[in-house]
């Protein structure tokens, strides 16, 4: 039995928030846990079977604040968690306030940390982040990293890591997913080539970068599903850079597959680096080619199974996108190819791969 928590609000979007659900929650979850998230602020989403919330609030990053965040943190898990029913914590991040909260609720327990990326851009910018990461990474018995690439980033933070703890595992997409793809509407592309973006627009996904590489793209249309707050501040952007991006909301996952059928390219301008790029992974599962920036991490889960570009030479993308739109076989290459890529990362891998380090650790 795992105690987890991510300390993010229900409802919050990102690739990290589907794994954790798809690992701890649900009627039938592939490992049992007890999993905590915060509690939103205004009307609860509808949640997931087997997810508790926290009703913690101050969330912060930096100072007496983070400490105080913490230990309230503390005191609403060691409330919640009988620790005589819990084995191991799954701690998800190296860094951020639920990490140290479960490490101190339940210090007697084996930990198994989960790099997730964003524990490490944080880490960089961020002097109290950066010691709740080096303290995690010291005290934990084996840290899981989905990609080689997490395994660098860590150790140049923190570079008195025992590399014997690091342990590989990739992240993973649905079964159900690869088994039961949604149909997808054509496989032969219109006039004009119909581009998706899906995800946040925070600066390390590379929302500017798509705007200026698109800019002087021709022959294409652009659908954007991200968080609203997010689309409505870099909608004057897309505006004046003369792209009718079509907003198509922030999509539940069933949704976000369907809308995948109905587009010929999905594109990842990510700036810095991606844990492993889920969304392109079930992008993939869908049928739908990926164009992608080969940050760390993203091109060791995509490698030649996507097609790369350089978001920052608009010239060279524009260039690129002409080639997918008036190329014969271009696209449905790349559409087997990506096929073939997600379905070497089934989430059922990733579960086994979870409890069979959980017993190593127990021993």
């Amino acid at each position: 039995m795992v105690a987890t928590a991510l300390d993010l609000p229900a409802g919050s979007p990102g690739g990290s928030v589907e794994l954790f659900l798809d690992l701890y929650t649900g009627s039938r979850p592939g490992i049992p846990a007890q999993a905590f998230m915060l509690a939103p602020e205004g009307t609860t989403p509808h949640l997931r079977a087997g997810l508790e919330l926290l009703s913690v609030r101050g969330k912060c990053l930096d100072g007496l604040a983070f400490d105080r965040y913490v230990g309230e943190l503390r005191a609403a898990l060691r409330q919640a968690v009988d620790p005589s029913r819990i084995d191991v914590l799954h701690l998800q991040h190296l860094a951020f306030g639920a990490t140290p909260a479960l490490m101190r609720a339940l210090p007697a327990h084996p930990r198994i940390a989960l790099v997730h990326g964003t524990d490490l851009l944080f880490a960089e910018g961020h002097r109290d982040q950066l010691h709740v990461l080096c303290e995690t990474a010291r005290a934990s018995d084996a840290i899981v990293v989905p990609t080689s690439a997490m395994t660098d980033r860590l150790l140049k933070l923190a570079p008195k890591t025992d590399r014997r703890k690091i342990v590989h595992i990739p992240w993973g997409i649905p079964n159900h997913l690869l088994a039961n793809p949604p149909t997808r509407t054509t496989n032969t592309p219109t006039s004009h080539l119909r581009l998706l973006y899906a995800g946040r627009l925070t600066a390390e996904k590379g929302g500017q970068a798509l705007i200026k590489s698109l800019a002087p793209a021709q022959g294409i249309e652009l659908s954007v599903a991200a968080p609203q707050s997010e689309f409505h501040a870099l909608a004057p952007r897309f505006r004046r850079a003369g792209i009718r991006a079509r907003y198509l909301g922030w999509l539940r996952r069933p949704q976000l597959w369907k809308t995948f059928t109905d587009h010929d390219l999905l594109v990842m301008p990510s700036t810095t680096l991606e844990a492993m790029g889920l969304v392109a992974l079930e992008a993939q599962a869908c049928g739908l080619p990926v164009l992608y920036q080969p940050v760390p991490g993203l091109n060791e889960a995509l490698g030649a199974s996507a097609a790369f570009t350089d978001f920052a030479r608009p010239g060279a993308v524009a260039r690129d996108l002409q080639r997918m739109r008036t190329s014969s076989g271009m696209l449905s290459a790349l559409r087997a190819a990506g096929l073939a890529n997600a379905r070497r990362y089934p989430l059922s891998t990733t579960q086994a791969a979870l409890h069979t380090l959980g017993h190593q650790v127990l021993r």
